[in-house]
């Protein structure tokens, strides 16, 4: 062979970007540039919705935490669970009703205090499922604990009666005291004890 046979052919030099023609560099840009949104999207969202919703359950987790920690008795209604949970059927006349929960790994207890007219307190008494019958007088049922903690002061020169009324486990037990100096307008202390 002779070399006229053969043209000689001018070698090339390497192009500048990564041995791609020209023409491709702009594909293979976009379709990295879309598969790094997509990256983003997949990680960013699911992280930011993991932040948000963190920082919603820890308030929440205040919130409750501050309404456990309150101390004493609340100027306010025992919500209807709290009120089917301990069976206290708080008549709908009662007036200045007071409560206060705690818990425990031993027992859950809702202290609760209103004012009620006559009627009211036989409705009370027959929603737990005892009755007025059942009211020792002079006795006072709420043990000396549960009087601390509730400031409670059960003073010698009222009219008090008292019962104790006990389910089943695990129902809850009720421990009821009722100031009848006015019987007209009794007062009703009730402490409810559930164990779990």
């Amino acid at each position: 062979m002779i070399a006229a046979e053969h043209p000689v052919v001018p070698r090339q030099s390497a192009s500048s970007g990564d041995g791609e023609p020209p023409r491709n560099r702009g594909r293979v840009f976009r379709r990295r540039l879309i598969t790094a949104t997509i990256i983003v999207l997949l990680i960013g969202i699911p992280a930011g919705y993991l932040l948000v919703s963190a920082g919603q359950s820890r308030q929440s987790g205040k919130d409750k935490e501050a309404e456990a920690s309150a101390q004493g008795l609340r100027e306010a209604w025992p919500s209807k669970m709290q009120r089917r949970i301990f069976e206290v059927p708080v008549p709908g006349n009662a007036t200045g009703v007071q409560y206060y929960e705690t818990n425990n790994w031993k027992a859950s207890r809702l202290y609760l205090k209103f004012r009620t007219t006559s009627a009211g307190l036989d409705r009370f008494l027959t929603g737990l499922g005892s009755s007025r019958a059942a009211l020792v007088p002079d006795r006072i049922t709420i043990a000396e604990r549960d009087m601390n903690i509730t400031d409670w002061y059960f003073y010698p020169e009222a009219n008090w009666a008292g019962t104790t009324h006990t389910n089943k486990s695990p129902r809850p037990t009720q421990n009821i005291t009722v100031n009848m100096t006015d019987p007209a307008a009794p007062v009703v202390y009730v402490v409810s004890a559930a164990t779990p």
